[in-house]
């Protein structure tokens, strides 16, 4: 009835309009997605009209926008300044460019001159460029003395005949082959863990793993007495952050019983709470109390994760670390994370634990998805570094060896503190002063470097990285007085170093110290003679200061 009343001059019109919108509908439908969008346009304008048509007019604001960012050039050149030829003349004259990098400061100058340059791979007697003199290396990390192996070399030459030097891709892509899952497992079956993952560099590793597990909201209770590396993954991560007293094991329980009041009293819902610390301490070679850590971890309901990339292949009969060390199983830490460039011979880091932990941060560890993979040749030299640790325990024993016999050396001194553990594979050196004497703290980590100053005691603050009895050092001068140090030794056939710091970018400047690595490459005479030459060095230099 209702095409009865239609103009029959209108009808064609009318057929041509129903046809060009059928035409239309079914070509939109015929693009991929359309769909979707035919139902969110739906739900929206059921739900609120008003929204669909404000989207429609920021589409076309945008549309616009970006059409009139294309058209607007002032193509007459009306706003243009206009200089003359002398004009451009003389600006170019007075124009001084600016350096790419600031100048180096005279400490910046000092550690670059004083970096000694050696021949060949730093093996335990290295040879000076400049003269060609046979070195004693008490400066690398080459713990377990597997540097210039004939076995690991044989290894890493096999392996990059067959792969080359890598794919130069991300692991999860193609850059992962056999003996990146061979090392992965090895391991992993090294320290008794479910599944392992390794990273192609090492400090990115920690770095890494915090921000792939702690999130906003969570809880992290952390040592003060941290490495840089740490410190940068606390803060990717954005997490509530709460400080306990350097390897003050009474003072984490108080931290934990605070942040539990803390909670019960904001009445904050339940969150993810993680212990990080280190196995041995990166800034002065103290060692965690490990069987407490894990007792208060289980009371509190924590996770634990610890960076073992100095006791990783130093501490333990086989070089497992702290786990075997204090007989504690691997299963009862969440996360264990270690270094491969130091005692091993190869590059990168480790993180152990779970297997669900394992395969979440080959999603979310940023540096394992975003880096291309470890060449696969140091991967192998990792692999065998294991095999040998756990074939020749003999290793671990000449380690421990000689650093007893460093330390009965220097323990003799009176002019020098060790904050290191006895049996840390790193020994820190530190210039005495009085107050070392006159305090029981003696922290390596300083606010401040506006000279020295004694600080009363008072309350440690768990919100505040700044320590209980923070102590003031006179950095230049004792940077100054240990390259001295270093120097001389240098002069004796001995390389020491300093321990060198990122001043002005970590959150808190350690101390200055003197940082001595003791290896198994070296026999006990050589170790002991090493040693009498660094007290007489220290004597020299500091002793009659």
């Amino acid at each position: 009835m209702a095409d009865k009343h239609i103009n029959p001059t209108l009808e064609p019109i009318f057929y041509f309009v129903a046809v060009s919108l059928d035409s239309i509908q079914r070509g939109f439908n015929a693009v991929p997605g359309s769909g979707v969008l035919v139902r969110y346009v739906k739900s929206s304008h059921q739900n609120d009209p008003f929204r669909t048509l404000l989207e429609l007019c920021l589409f076309i604001f945008a549309v616009w926008t970006l059409v009139q960012s294309r058209t607007r050039a002032d193509r007459g050149g009306k706003h243009f300044i206009r200089f003359s030829e002398q004009e451009i003349d003389e600006l170019v004259e007075e124009w001084t460019p600016e350096p790419l990098v600031s100048p180096l400061t005279e400490q910046e100058q000092m550690d670059l001159d004083s970096i000694p340059v050696v021949v060949g791979h730093p093996g335990p007697k290295p040879k000076l460029q400049s003269t060609g003199k046979t070195l004693t290396n008490l400066s690398s990390y080459n713990f377990a003395g597997l540097a210039g192996n004939e076995a690991i070399k044989q290894h890493a030459v096999k392996i990059l005949r067959k792969h080359g030097l890598g794919a130069c891709g991300p692991p999860g892509f193609y850059g992962t082959v056999d003996v990146h899952i061979d090392l992965e497992r090895n391991i992993a079956q090294f320290l008794g863990t479910e599944d392992a993952i390794i990273y192609s560099q090492g400090f990115s590793t920690i770095s890494s793993v915090i921000p792939a597990f702690c999130k906003r909201g969570d809880i992290i209770v952390a040592d003060r007495g941290v490495n840089f590396a740490i410190h940068r993954g606390i803060q990717i991560s954005r997490s509530t952050v709460r400080w306990y007293d350097h390897n003050d094991m009474s003072s984490l329980e108080e931290v934990m019983n605070s942040v539990v009041k803390e909670m019960k009293k904001k009445k904050m819902p339940l969150a993810r709470r993680f212990i990080i610390t280190e196995g041995i301490f990166e800034n002065d070679g103290a060692m965690s109390d490990l069987p407490k850590l894990v007792e208060l971890k289980e009371k509190f309901k924590y996770r634990l994760l610890l960076d073992e990339s100095i006791s990783f292949g130093t501490m333990g009969r086989t070089g497992r670390g702290l786990t075997e060390l204090y007989n504690v199983s691997a299963g009862n830490i969440d996360l264990i994370v270690g270094s491969l460039s130091n005692t091993l011979c190869g590059t990168g880091g480790f993180c152990a634990g779970s297997e669900v932990a394992v395969k979440h941060q080959r999603i979310n560890g940023s540096a394992f998805v975003f880096s291309a993979s470890m060449p696969p040749l140091l991967a192998t030299t990792a692999s065998e570094g294991i095999n040998i640790l756990t074939s020749t325990p003999s290793i671990l024993t000449a380690l421990h060896t000689n650093i007893l016999a460093i330390r009965s050396v220097l323990n003799r001194l009176e002019c020098v503190t060790i904050p290191s553990h006895p049996h840390s594979p790193i020994i820190h050196i530190c210039i005495r002063s009085p107050l070392d004497s006159s305090t029981s703290n003696r922290s390596l980590l300083s606010p401040d470097a506006a000279g020295p100053k004694i600080a009363l005691e008072r309350v440690s603050n768990p919100a505040s990285l700044a320590p209980r009895e923070p102590h003031y050092f006179d950095i230049p001068t004792e940077e100054k007085l240990l390259q001295d140090v270093v120097d001389e030794c240098l002069s004796q056939g001995v390389l020491v170093t300093r321990a060198k710091r990122l001043r002005g970018q970590e959150s808190l400047d350690p101390r200055p110290s003197l940082k001595i690595c003791a290896t198994a490459a070296l026999s006990k005479k050589d170790t002991e003679k090493a040693a009498n030459v660094l007290k007489n060095a220290l004597s020299k230099v500091i002793g009659k200061r």
